[in-house]
């Protein structure tokens, strides 16, 4: 052999045996991880959930609106409304006792106190969208709110006509009323503000009325100080931050719940997961409900998430045929007069 073939082998390098041996070797480790991860995160090798869907009803019945329109949180959605099919208002308790009598397991309200230390259902942060009325709510007295048209902002047609007008007069309801018209349904309380000082007025009307809110399972949500302190005073009871909380819950099981581990962010919280997106959690829906019971989280389906468009519910029995006939959790909704009786037929 010449240095020439002495130098030709040297750069041709070592056999080439051992370098396909080793890319055998990563295929089957790789093959092997795949078939673990497909297997442990495997929804049919779960146990079977137990129990039916619970709807949440946000706002009771209420009128819907164009959420493309009215994505801002501080957008007057009375004036994107659709044309109304009803005259019962968001918060009222004739739109609370109609939504449970669709089917709802939980009636969403929102809470705001007055300036003479009473508390209403009221959404908005001023009545200037809604009513004939001025300045924000917990600067009016319940007199004062109770005096309003309710019905008087909403249109349909840009303000040419205003159909809902003269329909809403004296319904602005207190807590009181609301506890009334479903003495022993879950109700669902959202705080408004960021105040901790809210639950403990809200609580206070509770006990006052007689309420074993622990035995009936109200539930309480809203900003970080007010659930908190919910949680101090009803710690048994349900309470969850929707915007910090469920997010991080979220995020952190699509990043690592092919692992098997359960975030310590899911831990005793809420698991948040639009329609659109539930091919992104791993194992869902029956693996996935398994490990959520085993740290005592909650799962809340969402209808779709589009960028542009504020967080909504399901508005459709189509959507809700695009949940497992499985899940045994909470879907939140926004139109309970349709996907309400679409859902019976699941619960027998």
């Amino acid at each position: 052999m010449t240095d020439t073939d002495d130098w030709a082998s040297a750069l041709e390098g070592p056999p080439k045996k051992p370098m396909k041996r080793r890319t055998k070797i990563l295929l089957w480790l790789f093959a092997a991880l795949v078939a673990w991860l497909t297997l442990s995160n495997a929804s049919f090798l779960a146990p079977d959930p137990v129990g039916k869907p619970k709807l949440i009803a946000h706002r009771g019945v209420y009128h819907l609106y164009d959420k493309r329109a009215a994505a801002g949180r501080d957008t007057c959605t009375a004036a994107h409304a659709y044309p109304p099919t009803h005259d019962v208002f968001e918060n009222t308790p004739e739109s609370m006792r109609w939504a449970v009598g669709l089917g709802a397991a939980m009636v969403e309200v929102d809470v705001a106190p007055t300036k003479d230390g009473r508390m209403v259902l009221f959404h908005d942060w001023t009545v200037d969208c809604r009513t004939d009325g001025k300045g924000e709510t917990r600067d009016l007295t319940l007199a004062e709110l109770k005096a309003l048209d309710i019905g008087y902002g909403y249109t349909a047609d840009g303000g040419k006509t205003f159909p809902l007008r003269g329909k809403g007069i004296g319904k602005m309801p207190t807590v009181e009323e609301g506890l009334a018209a479903l003495p022993v349904h879950p109700i669902l309380f959202n705080f408004k503000s960021k105040d901790a000082r809210e639950a403990d007025q809200l609580f206070a009307i509770l006990n006052a009325s007689g309420r074993n809110s622990a035995k009936i399972g109200d539930a309480f949500y809203g900003a970080e100080r007010p659930v908190k302190r919910m949680r101090e005073l009803l710690p048994n009871n349900w309470s969850f931050d929707l915007r910090r909380e469920a997010l991080a819950c979220s995020k952190d099981y699509v990043k690592y719940g092919w692992t098997g581990i359960v975030p310590e962010s899911c831990r005793n919280g809420v698991l948040a997961i639009p329609i659109n997106y539930q091919w992104a959690f791993w194992g869902w829906p029956d693996r996935l409900i398994a490990r959520m019971d085993s740290v005592g989280a909650r799962v809340i389906v969402f209808g779709p998430y589009e960028k542009g468009k504020s967080n909504e519910g399901l508005t459709t029995p189509q959507q809700l045929a695009k949940v497992p006939a499985s899940f045994n959790g909470y879907i939140w909704v926004e139109d309970i007069r349709e996907v309400g009786p679409a859902l019976r037929p699941r619960q027998k």
